[in-house]
């Protein structure tokens, strides 16, 4: 009964939630994840059955493990929302998540490039010769100028650009749309590369950015590459596609770029996500303080 009832949780998901496949995928593993321990533990099959003791008792046994709090949490929004969709349905009487409370998380700000690692990456690193060389660049090139989430490059397409409004066709989470816009140059550049990948003896006409041998690219190409260039600009222990995210945000936000337009163009749901940037905004004007300050 359990897993028809998941079945159908993961299908309003993807058809009403409209949730992308990896987010729905980590819902799937939690939630799986839960009731094969109920079952091995306790013998309980049935989410009618659990409590939020059994919960509890799951999540200090991931806590025992090493688990981070961040990805607590996860587990935890995963089977409250369940519950949620079962008691909306009628399927259960209660929601045990309700008696549990969230793990604390460490305040963790945003890393990102300093404009002159941005600079010294995007106008004088020398990236491969030939068309992988050209992917790379505009991997990073695109993920720095847009703002762009990994997920969000991969599946951007050709007729994702808006040539005549200057601006291109990103779709975020939960499938909503956002326009970021592009400049002149970067448009020129796109032109060029989609010139050179007709040029291969095999290429995707959909997507716009492919590999060597004409495919798809996929993330762990995104990753690996991102973190092969930025490891030649910056000693940041983090290199990820996501740096160059956080970098985009900031950048703007020390430019004076309003909060609200910076929420637009990454596509937050809520201003909260934002703000995390003036964060970092304060930290520079306290060392700027220090350094400055006759008595900082």
């Amino acid at each position: 009964m359990t897993r028809n009832w998941l079945t159908d949780f993961l299908q309003y998901l993807r058809f009403e939630k409209r949730y992308s496949p990896l987010t729905i995928s980590a819902y799937q593993n939690d939630i799986e994840q839960f009731l094969i321990f109920c079952s091995e533990q306790f013998t309980i099959t049935e989410a009618v059955d659990i409590t939020h003791f059994h919960i509890r008792t799951w999540l200090a046994s991931l806590k025992d493990n090493k688990q981070a709090a961040r990805s607590i949490n996860r587990k935890i929004s995963s089977l409250n929302s369940f519950y949620k969709h079962l008691l909306k349905h009628e399927l259960v009487t209660k929601n045990p998540v309700r008696q549990l409370h969230a793990q604390r998380l460490p305040e963790r700000l945003p890393v990102y490039l300093k404009e002159k690692e941005t600079e010294h990456l995007l106008e004088e690193i020398q990236f491969e010769e030939g068309f992988k060389g050209f992917t790379d660049r505009m991997i990073c090139d695109l993920l720095y100028q847009t703002g762009m989430r990994r997920a969000e490059l991969l599946q951007l397409k050709e007729t994702d650009i808006e040539w005549s409004l200057g601006q291109v066709r990103v779709l975020g989470k939960g499938n909503k749309e956002r326009l970021v816009p592009l400049n002149s140059t970067t448009q020129q550049v796109i032109q060029q590369y989609i010139a050179a990948k007709k040029e291969l003896t095999q290429y995707d006409a959909e997507y716009l950015l492919n590999t060597a041998s004409g495919e798809k690219l996929y993330a762990g190409y995104v990753y690996r590459t991102v973190n092969h260039y930025l490891g030649q600009v910056t000693t940041l222990k983090k290199k990820s596609p996501h740096v160059l995210r956080h970098t985009f945000a900031t950048h703007l936000l020390n430019s004076g770029a309003n909060i609200q337009a910076i929420k637009d163009l990454l596509g937050h749901s809520s201003l909260a996500a934002t703000q995390v940037y003036t964060h970092n905004n304060i930290e520079k004007l306290k060392e700027i303080h220090k350094l400055n300050h006759p008595r900082g």
